[in-house]
């Protein structure tokens, strides 16, 4: 039986592949949420041809695996002559899938708006762009809060998928411990403490941001 000092000194190993996960999540992330506004902005389009590209690029990410995308980024991009490294692989196959998932989202908090604020803003004289900008988005972004909350936790937790492509993420490092010390139990349940760790910080910081944006327009309203 293995001792715990000897699991504690693997410590730094989980902790080393805790890291990783955060990297490829801050990564994800950044790809997913810029990728989500521009074909959920797309998808609203008033160009049919904008549209349709939107909506294929969103079934054809969200109707494949995660993992056969990730597959094909690392191993036949190379074949192809495209060099990525795992860590580029990783954060753009995550990236585009829960960008797909993002543009739903932010398609619906867009239509949420109601159209009274279009016309509002249109009778002020500003152009749909302007209006967009200034007027629609904002109040949309409050709606997109909590879904983008649930996909970003959602998005921590897959990134255990980068570990079939040689990335050494809290996942693979909790392997890596089990085969060399033993204890299956110990170290799973300290891997699924420091996902935890790494996930209920974001959930509750996306419901503070969302109770603070929801108050502050509650007092520009009122004000108005």
């Amino acid at each position: 039986m293995t001792p715990p000092s000897t699991l504690l000194h693997f410590a730094p190993v989980l902790l080393r592949g805790m890291v990783v996960t955060l990297e490829v999540t801050a990564a994800s992330g950044c790809i997913a949420f810029l990728l989500a506004f521009l074909v959920g902005a797309a998808r609203l389009s008033r160009i049919a041809l904008v549209r349709t590209v939107a909506a294929v690029y969103i079934e054809v990410l969200r109707g494949t695996s995660a993992l056969i995308q990730l597959y094909f980024l690392f191993f036949i991009l190379p074949a192809l002559g495209v060099d990525i490294t795992p860590m580029e692989a990783a954060a753009l196959g995550l990236g585009l899938t829960f960008s797909a998932y993002g543009a739903e989202v932010v398609r619906a908090g867009i239509v949420a708006v109601g159209s009274g604020q279009w016309d509002a803003a249109h009778a002020l004289g500003m152009g749909r762009g302007l209006a967009f900008r200034r007027i629609i988005l904002p109040q949309a972004f409050v709606a997109m809060l909590a879904p983008f909350g649930n996909m970003l936790v959602e998005l921590l937790k897959s990134t255990s998928l980068v570990s079939l492509i040689t990335l050494t993420d809290l996942t693979f490092a909790g392997t890596q411990v089990i085969t060399s010390a033993g204890r299956p139990a110990q170290v799973w349940g300290a891997v699924l403490f420091l996902y935890f760790l790494m996930c209920f910080p974001l959930s509750r910081g996306v419901r503070a941001l969302e109770k603070r944006m929801t108050v502050y327009r509650g007092s520009v309203r009122g004000a108005a």
